[in-house]
Order: structure tokens, then C-alpha cells, then sequence
């Protein structure tokens, strides 16, 4: 196992009759980061996830937890665990859940410091089963935490959380990041992987598609995109080299995807003296992804 690695899978495959779910999948999880693992549905998050908890076995390759099987209580001891579907006893109260959860790892946080410290200290005697879908994500978050883990699986944490909610979530990654532990992150919301991931993979039927930093992502495209207001033509700026696309927004806003927005934009101030709103970006991780997908159904 490398030094820096807390998890990592080998040459993984994983088979459900007969769907290959995993393809030969190499992936590692490094000390003190956050890890966004990609994907349309059905690409093989959740299952590298469960093969790295030990929750399921691999048909071939391996899975190492902290250097160890997955299935050991040592390793396990050491992460915490919030996935997509998750079964609380409806009748426990949520201070007992948090509890619960607490009682197996050796040093946890105290359950009112794990109410505090996700924001729910409003919920804590209220029983599991009377929340709504929101309120038990959060719960099933501060679940994940209580016991103070070096690594910590986070299966679309986000999902069916207010902006509010969703804003304290991603306060707390930051934090729990800054005090050192490391975070296993799928997300169907890129811009939550943009904003929050050191690293990113992008999984596609099983397979690795992509991996690096979200910047090296961003490298992946080399469009950009560039918006003003011009009385040029829309067809006549479609024409101009270096342009892939143009269109023009209910606002009166020109919208151009150019791959070199240097010439571009030199040919629209000089065309047009009047232009005006002038705005370049560059791709964001949600083009990259694009791309990369695309790619991948185009073979």
C-alpha cells in the first residue's frame, strides 16, 4: 500500500449477473483530501464505495482499507460511513441514534458536540421515524462523524437537502478537511465537487475515465466561453474561425463557444466599437465532464 493511501482498490471487477458494474478499476484514496468520485448513474460509484467498506467482495482484484481488508474491525473502526440508503430505527430518538453510532468506535465525539457541530441540536429528542427526508440526511451525516473517523464515505450526501442545509454541510467537509481527515465524496452535483474536491475521478461503466485534480479536469477542455452585447450578426460571428457555437440569449446577451477566445475577442472589439458587457470564463468542471462522457458514448 503506498504511504499516503487510506484506501485503495486494485484492478477491481465486479460483476451483478450479467452487468459488469466494475471493470478492472484502479482507484486510491490519498491522507487529508477530499476525493470526488463522478458518474452517470449505474457508472460504479456506490459499488467501489461498498467493495472499499467491505460491504461487498470484489469478483476479482482488491480492496484495502487502511492497509487492511475491508471486512476488519480495525480498519472500519477508523471510518465513518453515510451512503444512499440507510435504515435508522424509526423509534430511537435522534441524541440515541447519534449515541447508537457512538458506542462503536473508541474515542467519539460527545453526542451534543455531534448535534452542535452538524447543526441538529434542534432534533435531538425528536424519534427518527417523525422526520422529514431532509432532516434524516442530516442525521445520517452527523452519524457519519460522531466517531471522530480518519476517513469518512459520503454516498450523495447532499441529495434531497435545502440550500441552507446543503451550505452547513459543505461548511462542515471543510472543516472536518482542515482537521485532517480524509473524504471519500460522490456527488451528482458538480458544482459541489468543484467547489469542494482536491481530487476528482470520473467513473463511467466501470471504468476510469479520468482522474486528477479539479483543474487538471478544467485542462481537459480547451474551450472557453465568452458573452456581450454587439449588434453583429449571430451568423456572421458563427462563421469566424476558432468559434464551435453561438446563440443569443431572451436578454439580448451574445453567448460564444470559441477554442482560442483570444482571437475571438480581438475580432469582436474590432468589428463592433459599441460592444459592450464584455465576459470571458473558463470551462468548468461540468464541461469537462461533459466531454469526457461524450466521449466515452461515442466509442
Amino acid at each position: 500500500m503506498n504511504n499516503h493511501s487510506l484506501a485503495e482498490l486494485f484492478g477491481v471487477t465486479k460483476r451483478f449477473g450479467n452487468v459488469v458494474a466494475l471493470d478492472e478499476l484502479d482507484l486510491d484514496v490519498r491522507q487529508g483530501e477530499m476525493f470526488a468520485v463522478l458518474g452517470p448513474n449505474g457508472a460504479g460509484k456506490t459499488t467501489a464505495i461498498s467493495l472499499l467498506l467491505g460491504l461487498q467482495q470484489p469478483d476479482s482484484g482488491t480492496a484495502r482499507l487502511f492497509g487492511q481488508a475491508p471486512s476488519s474491525l480495525a480498519a472500519r473502526r477508523q471510518a465513518g460511513v453515510m451512503m444512499q440508503e440507510a435504515a435508522p430505527a424509526p423509534e430511537l430518538r435522534v441524541r440515541e441514534q447519534i449515541d447508537l453510532v457512538s458506542s462503536y468506535y473508541p474515542d467519539p465525539l460527545p453526542v451534543d458536540t455531534a448535534l452542535e457541530f452538524t447543526g441538529i441540536k434542534a432534533l435531538r429528542d425528536r424519534p427518527y421515524g417523525k422526520l422529514s427526508g431532509g432532516q434524516k440526511r442530516q442525521v445520517q451525516f452527523a452519524m457519519a462523524l460522531c466517531g471522530r473517523p480518519r476517513l469518512l464515505f459520503l454516498d450523495e450526501p447532499t441529495v434531497g437537502l435545502d440550500l441552507q442545509a446543503r451550505e452547513m454541510v459543505w461548511a462542515t467537509l471543510r472543516r472536518v478537511v482542515g482537521d485532517g481527515c480524509s473524504i471519500v465524496l460522490t456527488t451528482h452535483y458538480l458544482e459541489e465537487a468543484e467547489s469542494l474536491a482536491d481530487r476528482v475521478a470520473v467513473l463511467m461503466k466501470g471504468r476510469l475515465m479520468a482522474n486528477g485534480t479539479v483543474d487538471e479536469m478544467r485542462a481537459l477542455v480547451v474551450r472557453k466561453r465568452i458573452s456581450c452585447r454587439t449588434s453583429l450578426d449571430d451568423k456572421q460571428v458563427a462563421s469566424w474561425p476558432d468559434v464551435q457555437s453561438v446563440n443569443r440569449d431572451p436578454h439580448g446577451l451574445l453567448h460564444i463557444t470559441a477554442s482560442n477566445t483570444e482571437n475571438v475577442v480581438r475580432r469582436l472589439l474590432a468589428a463592433d466599437e459599441d460592444l459592450e458587457d464584455l465576459e470571458v470564463q473558463r470551462a468548468g468542471l461540468a464541461e469537462a465532464f461533459t466531454k469526457i462522457t461524450s466521449e466515452e458514448n461515442e466509442k
